[in-house]
């Protein structure tokens, strides 16, 4: 099980990042319902952890235009077990969606301070 707070009406958890030849990474990453992908993170922090790029993917964007996003693979650990991810190098913030959540059951306290849990299925 994960647990995170809610900061400034926003629901956050913590992923923790395994960097070859580094120690473990814990960044805070806002859950993000309408993101279908895994995760995104601003592209100064992926070319700093040193991700490795995959491919380039075409992305839809909330005011309809379309982009071309870098996608960058990670391994992150997740309730104690290594996973492999992708990861959009895109925005200003961390966002956690919806296909690292699947399986899982989300539960947010809509509330300042508030406790965000996701919990296997």
């Amino acid at each position: 099980m994960t647990f995170g707070k809610v900061e400034r009406l926003h629901p956050t958890v913590p992923v923790t990042f395994r960097l070859p030849g580094y120690p473990d990474l814990t960044i805070e990453f806002v859950v993000d319902t309408g993101f279908v992908g895994f995760l995104t993170l601003p592209v100064v922090a992926v070319a700093a952890m040193g991700l490795p790029f995959e491919y380039d993917t075409p992305a839809n964007l909330a005011d309809d235009s379309e982009v071309q996003l870098p996608v960058h693979g990670a391994t992150i650990l997740c309730d104690g077990t290594l996973r492999r991810v992708r990861v959009l190098a895109m925005g200003k913030r961390p966002l956690l969606g919806m296909s690292l959540l699947h399986g899982s059951a989300l539960s947010i306290e809509c509330v300042e301070a508030g406790v965000v849990r996701i919990e296997p299925l």
